[in-house]
């Protein structure tokens, strides 16, 4: 059984690596990965430190971006931004997770009353914006990473479960799940063995592009004031103090957004990468189009 797992993960993680998106999106998250634990032990400069003498100097050496208006290093100060960045999209991914599977469960295995009841709930929850949720949480507790987590992982948690419960309710009906319950599994065991690794393909997708999710809120609340506090690196808070040199100085401002972009763009590509690779029937449909695709004569 074990190994007819782990050929099935190869298979897909193979399929994966094929694709182009799914090809990008795993180097994409590789770097800023390496790059946040590299920074932990090592940056150029002193992310804070501030020198007046080289105050907006040009990408070259020592300083390969240049500097901010502070004359702190922009490389520097990108490199401990992927920290932050790591540590919202991971964090949110968790609180995601747990409450993903807690409605999921308790929308498809429980009383019929109770299945209402969560799905009710989800469909009101699922109406109210992860930004929105940010901003009337910091309204209330101010502005921190774990404000951005936290409702992150609550708005995208929803969506996750809204999207795994009918799966759920579909693999419930399943022989090997019926085969379980009449060995004397729990409902729980029944999930943990049988549920949540057929569905484990849908939520990894949704969970990818949560995380994305949550790197774009985390810049954009750090930009608002609503995020990480100024003590904090962060790409949106530098995004922020260079776009105000923006017609002076319009180069320094490219570096945090490419940052944002790729980031985004890479766990999204990433998440549609999975959605195909954990698809065999996606594979052969797009295989089968292009097959039979007329050929153009010029």
């Amino acid at each position: 059984m074990s190994a007819r797992v782990g050929r099935a993960r190869a298979s897909w993680l193979r399929r994966l690596w094929a694709l182009g998106t799914g090809r990008f999106g795993i180097i994409v998250v590789l770097v800023v990965a390496l790059t946040a634990l590299v920074s932990v032990f090592w940056t150029p400069f002193d992310p804070q430190q501030v020198d007046v003498a080289a105050r907006w100097s040009p990408p070259g050496w020592p300083h390969l971006l240049g500097t901010d208006n502070s004359g702190r290093d922009i490389l520097s100060l990108l490199m401990a931004g992927a920290r932050t960045t790591v540590w919202v999209a991971v964090g949110a991914g968790v609180v995601a997770t747990v409450i993903g599977i807690l409605l999921a469960a308790l929308g498809a295995l429980t009383a019929r009353w109770l299945r209402e009841t969560v799905a009710v709930a989800v469909d009101i929850l699922i109406a109210f914006p992860v930004l929105l949720i940010a901003m009337m949480l910091s309204a209330v507790w101010g502005g921190s990473l774990l404000v951005v987590i936290v409702s992150v992982g609550i708005g995208f948690g929803v969506n996750i479960a809204r999207v795994t419960r009918p799966e759920l309710r579909r693999v419930l009906h399943s022989d090997f799940v019926l085969a379980g319950r009449a060995a004397g599994l729990t409902p729980f065991q029944n999930l943990w063995r049988h549920l949540l690794p057929n569905v484990a393909p849908v939520f990894i997708v949704q969970l990818s592009w949560g995380m994305a999710v949550a790197v774009l809120a985390e810049a954009g609340l750090s930009y608002l004031g609503f995020g990480a506090p100024v003590t904090e690196p962060s790409w949106g808070l530098l995004l922020k103090d260079l776009q105000a040199y923006i017609t002076v100085h319009p180069g320094s401002v490219v570096w945090p957004g490419l940052a944002i972009t790729l980031t985004v763009l890479g766990l999204n590509l990433l998440g549609d990468g999975l959605r195909e690779a954990t698809d065999p029937t996606l594979s052969r449909r797009r295989s089968a189009a292009r097959t039979h695709q007329p050929e153009v004569i010029a």
